[in-house]
């Protein structure tokens, strides 16, 4: 590491204050960036998607677990792999934080992996987890949501990721999608991000601005109104809310 310049305590606030100018401007475009993120069209889930997990085999509607927002985490662990992703790894590493507050805020988080069931269950009990983690193995969920890749897209050497086509990279790639349900039990696609946008979510806020209800406080950003002590909710991560739930 380089030396680095040394001033004085008010020369030091007059550089950190500048700085402060810029990280509130970047805050401000990133406030307008996911209120277009919630803008975005949606598509309507028209597929019979099933999915096999610790509670059997559900729907894609019924991993809402009664909420109306579903965050998916693309998680790569494909067929016959010995463990999951590093990098997906350390993504799931902080998600338990935020997990107990996002599913007392109408916000279900799931991983899916193409890998078969049991497989999934072995690495998910080795780490620890508690998000819910299922299996899409035998469905078209990955391949439809471009997230696992064919024989004929390793063969041809290119494949569509992170909206554009590329040069095939690996089996199996990261990312995570938002869905909403509404009343009637329609589904609906909308939002999916991939590479290195995955980076942009984590905690609990992170999450829910790219969610359509986003952080759904008061007006002022009050979230005394909604937020408790991890302790204090009556859902939590691992009670049944967090499995099967109508």
């Amino acid at each position: 590491m380089q030396a680095h310049r040394t001033v004085s305590r008010e020369e030091w606030l007059e550089a950190r204050r500048a700085l402060l100018a810029k990280e509130k401007a970047l805050l401000r475009e990133r406030d307008a960036l996911r209120r277009e993120t919630r803008d975005l069209p949606w598509v309507k889930v028209d597929k019979a998607y099933v999915f096999e997990g610790p509670d059997g085999r559900q729907t894609l509607g019924e991993l809402f677990a009664g909420r109306s927002q579903l965050i998916v985490k693309h998680f790569m662990l494909g067929p016959g792999w010995k463990e999951g992703c590093v990098g997906c790894s350390f993504g799931a590493d902080q998600v338990d934080g935020a997990l107990v507050h996002l599913i007392n805020h109408d916000v279900m988080f799931v991983a899916v992996s193409r890998a078969p069931y049991p497989e999934i269950a072995a690495f998910h009990e080795r780490m620890g987890w508690h998000f819910k983690w299922v299996s899409s193995y035998g469905s078209d969920f990955n391949f439809d949501y471009h997230v696992s890749f064919t024989d004929a897209d390793k063969a041809r050497g290119k494949a569509f990721y992170n909206f554009e086509m590329m040069d095939y990279m690996n089996d199996e790639l990261p990312g995570y999608s938002v869905f909403f349900k509404d009343e009637a039990g329609d589904i609906f696609h909308t939002y999916s991000t991939f590479a290195r946008g995955t980076e942009l979510l984590g905690g609990v806020y992170g999450f829910l601005d790219v969610t359509p209800r986003g952080r759904n406080e008061p007006p002022g950003g009050n979230l005394g109104d909604w937020v408790r002590h991890h302790d204090r909710y009556e859902e939590k991560p691992g009670d049944s809310c967090c499995h099967a739930r109508g």
